[in-house]
């Protein structure tokens, strides 16, 4: 079941590590998501992020967190 709280640590968490380090996960592009999705998200907390935020991106409903951003 989803936690309504994922979706505001989208727009506050950054990308650990890797190409787009610093970047906040809900600004991640689809391409860099989709290779997640293809090789594996990774465990734990920051892999169900990536894979809620792939899901977001792939359904075309990024727009939904543009409420949440600058809280």
């Amino acid at each position: 079941m989803l936690d309504p709280e994922y979706l505001a640590l989208l727009v506050k968490r950054e990308m650990p590590y890797g190409k787009y380090k610093g970047r906040l996960l809900a600004d991640l592009p689809g391409h860099y998501l989709g290779w997640f999705a293809r090789e594996g998200f990774p465990k734990g907390e920051l892999g169900t992020l990536l894979a809620l935020m792939y899901e977001l991106d792939h359904n075309a409903l990024r727009h939904l967190l543009d409420p949440l951003r600058g809280r």
